[in-house]
């Protein structure tokens, strides 16, 4: 195959952090070569740090909001955006034509998978290099095989998120200098989930339930990460009874825990590590934090920002009243404030935030989390999992579990069971990166359709639109890229 431009951009170099609170500071502290590093524990584990922080960037971009464009913004949770370019994300015109001077645009980054290689390159490079370092440079084996187990982690994560967004796309697997890079074309859907499960079973077998470190707990990677992500890509390919066992061996481990619905307390899922955590993206340890994040667009005055006098997201009323139609619900009494405005509602899940100078006009900074898995997400997979392959008892038990914690009743009964679990996924998990790809799997898995049709029709969702296109510039730079099946018939 001919040589050509790294279409990746990928780095080669490598960023590595302490292990200490903060692990995930984004400024390099070295430019290390592959030829002088890799010769310590430090210098193993510091490379592990590098690929959180990278993950941490990736999930942060297209201006501080990535994960929730991705996972939330063109689901039924929001109704408009009054900021460019989001209001073309909310309503799906993903092929907004862009000057190719443009490199800065949010959308021409959203449609660019740049930042996810460059995870993927430094997890290659961890599994080449740490799997190949003298045993005796570490404390023992586990530690070894912990860090291995979380570069397989982390590259089994990036694949199955990748998957979700754009379906196929490159696989890579080795770590390879950028002189020797080669343009890849794209696997299929298939293959890229494969790969991950693949990369996901080498984790498992590596990675404990503790970390090697305890206040590391949900922000790295350790055997409940392992199978939370498990379970959520048997969900997203139907394989039901996968999700049934991976949830079965989070639950039994006795590891997580409910967080009170009351007030103070469930606020603290959100800034993170709480005993429902499972894994997370660290960004509210002391020195920590972001300045544009998911609160920058959620937020507004006068009770929560000052320099927004409305949500640059909006979360209407109707909508809110429509889902958690039961006032009794703690969930909307403690995350939705209806009292602001009559016009929008302020989801406060992301109020966090501090303001390191006095006055107005202070720039804040955002200290919560990125929750990617949590316990009740996982008690309400097995569920629709348990649905889906007939076993309805034990659905709505769990089913009524979620519920009854939050203030609810008991599931009625009337109407389709897993539209309520589904239902249910919404009210528990606004606004945390799940309710688009939920949205398509109620779809593509079970036959119920709940985008609006303005978006993206029933006809438009099986030609793939729910696909995000390849940004342009990617196939000008690799032209064994092809463009994702719905978007390749709309003009850019």
């Amino acid at each position: 195959m001919k040589r050509s431009k790294l279409i990746l951009y990928i780095t080669g170099v490598l960023i590595f952090m302490g292990s200490c609170k903060g692990f995930l500071d984004l400024e390099p502290k070295s430019e290390a070569t592959d030829e002088n590093f890799w010769k310590t524990q430090n210098d193993a584990n510091s490379a592990v740090a590098g690929m959180y922080a990278l993950l941490r960037a990736a999930l942060n971009g297209g201006y501080g909001i990535a994960h929730y464009a991705y996972g939330d913004l063109a689901s039924d949770e929001i109704s408009s955006s009054n900021t460019y370019p989001y209001s073309h994300v909310v309503n799906m015109n993903w092929s907004l034509s862009l000057a190719a001077s443009n490199t800065g645009d949010a959308m021409y980054l959203l449609r660019r998978y740049d930042n996810f290689y460059k995870v993927i390159d430094q997890a290659n490079r961890v599994i080449k290099y740490v799997g190949s370092m003298d045993n005796s440079v570490f404390d023992n084996a586990r530690t070894k095989n912990f860090l291995l187990g979380e570069a397989y982690y982390i590259r089994a994560f990036t694949y199955f998120y990748l998957g979700r967004i754009w379906g196929g796309v490159p696989i890579l697997t080795e770590a390879i200098a950028p002189i020797y890079a080669e343009n890849q074309p794209a696997a299929t859907p298939e293959q890229v989930m494969e790969q991950s499960l693949k990369d996901l079973q080498e984790a498992k077998k590596l990675l404990d339930w503790k970390n090697l470190v305890n206040a590391d707990f949900a922000v790295r990677a350790n055997k409940g990460a392992a199978f939370a992500l498990e379970a959520h890509i048997g969900a997203w390919v139907g394989n039901y009874s996968t999700t049934i066992a991976a949830a079965d061996s989070i639950i039994d481990s006795e590891n997580y825990f409910y967080v009170s619905r009351d007030s103070i307390a469930y606020k603290t899922i959100f800034n993170g590590k709480s005993s429902e955590g499972i894994f997370e993206i660290s960004q509210s340890a002391n020195n920590e934090g972001t300045s544009v994040g998911i609160g920058d667009y959620t937020l507004a005055t006068p009770k929560y920002h000052r320099l927004h006098a409305s949500p640059k997201l909006t979360v209407t009323k109707i909508r809110v009243d429509e889902l958690f139609n039961d006032r009794a619900d703690k969930r909307r009494k403690f995350t939705m404030d209806t009292t602001v405005n009559t016009s929008f509602v302020i989801c406060n899940k992301y109020s966090n935030l501090t303001y390191p100078e006095e006055g107005n006009n202070a720039v804040p900074v955002f200290k919560n989390n990125i929750i990617i898995f949590r316990f009740s997400d996982i008690k309400l997979l097995k569920a629709e999992a348990l649905a889906a392959t007939g076993r309805a008892t034990e659905a709505k038990a769990l089913l009524d579990e979620v519920r009854m914690m939050s203030g609810l009743g008991t599931w009625s009964g009337t109407g389709s069971l897993m539209k309520a679990i589904f239902d249910e996924r919404a009210r528990e998990l606004f606004l945390e990166g799940h309710r688009y790809y939920d949205m398509v799997r109620l779809y593509k898995h079970h036959g119920i359709y709940e985008f609006l049709s303005t978006r993206m029709s029933q006809e438009q969702f099986q030609r793939g639109k729910y696909r995000w296109p390849f940004d342009p510039s990617l196939l000008n730079q690799n032209p064994l890229l092809i463009q994702t099946p719905f978007w390749a018939t709309v003009g850019f």
